[in-house]
């Protein structure tokens, strides 16, 4: 293989990955949404402390973001139930952490309710998208298209 060939690979994984990133943030955004509309209607509608609220939420946005994202982001034909306990293992950590350091500013009202939790989703944009495409998804990121042309 030449220096030509191994340049326009190189640069089509490029693309394939930049496209990949903004499906994930597309993703990620749509989960949001859920995330931010049921926290606010939790909010606004129930005498609920900060954690059952957020908790809450999360549990919608990443059930909804890990279903879009195993399809149609990493394309991943691989074994669901792994890929949903890496993925619990992830939240395993990062729940306990953001429900207990927002709950913390919540209360001690230190930081609005809304920027708390708007910090939070942020970093679990970035922090998931790290583990899901060099963890979760690592060895079975675009199995599905291959699986689909083995079937045709």
């Amino acid at each position: 293989m030449g220096n030509d060939e191994m340049t326009e690979i190189k640069a089509d994984n490029r693309k394939k990955e930049f496209i990949r990133t903004l499906k994930f943030i597309g993703f990620s955004i749509s989960a949001g949404v859920i995330e931010a509309g049921t926290f606010a209607l939790l909010t606004e509608f129930t005498g609920m402390p900060y954690w059952p609220r957020y908790l809450i939420a999360l549990v919608l946005s990443v059930v909804w973001n890990f279903t879009l994202n195993r399809k149609f982001t990493f394309q991943s034909a691989g074994n669901i139930p792994k890929a949903m306990a890496l993925v619990a293992l992830f939240y395993a950590v990062f729940t306990p952490a953001t429900t207990l350091l927002g709950d913390y500013l919540a209360d001690t009202r230190m930081w609005n309710d809304y920027l708390v939790t708007g910090i939070n989703m942020v970093l679990n944009l970035s922090l998931e998208y790290l583990y899901d495409r060099f963890i979760v998804f690592r060895k079975t990121i675009d199995t599905n298209i291959k699986e689909e042309k083995n079937n045709e």
